[in-house]
């Protein structure tokens, strides 16, 4: 969003549950990741499934191709909710086709030497951050997966009445660049015939949604084309890395193209998306900018990335070449220094295949990359000139 901060606009980001079939093939393919780096920490993987009716399939690339695919994918599949004849955790066909990963990428990976790991591909990452709301990503985006959270586990507590699969899009009024009012809310989600979704739905969104943002205006559509009772991979075929819009920004910035599910860390389609966000949201948690944005480059086998941009959008506090500078003289962008940084080859993926990968709290473990634990030092760096 690059608009005025003296207009009022609308702007929309949109979410999808769990249960979407594109995300049942994400939380499957991070699940197998997981259990490859609970067995070797320095395992390289690259999974990718495709879900559809009674079918999983299960590809790619992986230095421990014997891991047991099939009985996490069927784990997966029963946590998600999903257990009927067209798709569940014991009634689907599970194809796993996975092998060892290319001799040609593991060695431009690892032959750095006490440089680090080289990049696991070329590509672009971006990081972005915002002050539009406490976890500093775009509000459009954080209330849309926030209502899908508090419906999943609405469900959870009250089993039988709604299914695993649900869409949300939240379009929000700003004036001065700032989110003000809900122009239209439309929560999609599937349900158990004679279920009052409608209530469930609208009460959801009255809770989860700041106070006063809902008004006589605002339109709160739910389910709008009818009712959605069969959902998931039985209505819908479902692939790893289909909605790396919801995984990241809901729009609000641009993406680099690669997805993240799936890729061990020496992926930087990952890791280095994973850290652009970590140094745009210390740069606005340290108040040098209102927003940010970061990105990072880097070519296949080579350590240090070929380019760092920051981009505050007029709000910084200091000029984007010398925060870039800054950022450098900061923190190590290798591969390795990312994956050593933000503690990356854990068994940490499973919960960041839905809701987003960005905007959650750190909890010690997973979602290092949130931590605003370069302020210190950012803030503490001189400038190297003055901004008048």
């Amino acid at each position: 969003m690059t608009q005025a901060a003296d207009t009022t606009y609308l702007f929309t980001s949109e979410s999808v549950s769990e249960g979407h079939p594109d995300k049942v093939a994400d939380r499957i393919s991070d699940a197998i990741l997981d259990a490859i780096l609970a067995r070797d920490p320095e395992a390289r993987a690259a999974i990718e499934v495709l879900v559809t009716k009674k079918l999983c399939v299960i590809a790619g690339e992986t230095s421990l191709p014997d891991i047991d695919a099939e009985a996490i994918a069927r784990r997966v599949i029963r946590a998600i909710g999903y257990d009927d004849d067209l798709f569940g955790g014991d009634s689907t066909r599970i194809q796993v086709a996975l092998q060892k990963q290319a001799t040609e990428i593991a060695s431009a990976v690892d032959s750095k030497g006490e440089e680090g790991e080289g990049a696991g591909d070329q590509g672009l990452m971006f990081g972005y951050a915002c002050d539009e709301t406490p976890e500093r990503m775009p509000a459009a985006l954080l209330y849309s997966h926030r209502i899908l959270e508090y419906l999943a586990a609405w469900r959870r507590r009250n089993p039988g009445i709604l299914g695993p699969d649900a869409k949300s899009q939240l379009t929000l009024e700003y004036r001065d660049g700032t989110p003000f009012r809900v122009d239209t809310m439309v929560v999609s989600h599937q349900h158990a015939k004679g279920a009052d979704v409608k209530g469930i739905v609208r009460a959801a969104v009255e809770e989860v949604l700041p106070k006063g943002w809902l008004d006589e205006q605002s339109r709160v559509l739910i389910n709008p084309s009818g009712s959605f009772i069969i959902g998931g991979p039985a209505a819908d075929t479902g692939l790893t890395g289909r909605k790396i819009i919801v995984d990241t920004y809901g729009g609000a910035a641009p993406h680099g193209g690669g997805a993240f599910s799936g890729k061990d860390p020496t992926k930087v389609d990952r890791s280095a998306a994973y850290a652009a966000r970590h140094l745009a949201n210390n740069v606005v948690a340290a108040g040098l900018a209102e927003r940010c944005l970061i990105q990072l480059a880097y070519a296949i086998g080579v350590a240090e990335p070929v380019s760092l941009y920051v981009d505050t959008f007029g709000t910084g506090k200091i000029p984007d070449g010398d925060l870039a500078k800054r950022l450098r003289e900061t923190v190590t962008l290798t591969p390795k220094g990312i994956i050593e940084r933000l503690q990356l080859r854990r068994p940490i993926y499973e919960t960041t295949s839905a809701y987003g990968h960005f905007g959650r709290t750190p909890d010690g473990e997973r979602f290092t990359w949130e931590r605003a634990d370069l302020v210190d030092e950012l803030v503490g760096r001189p400038s190297t000139t003055t901004r008048s």
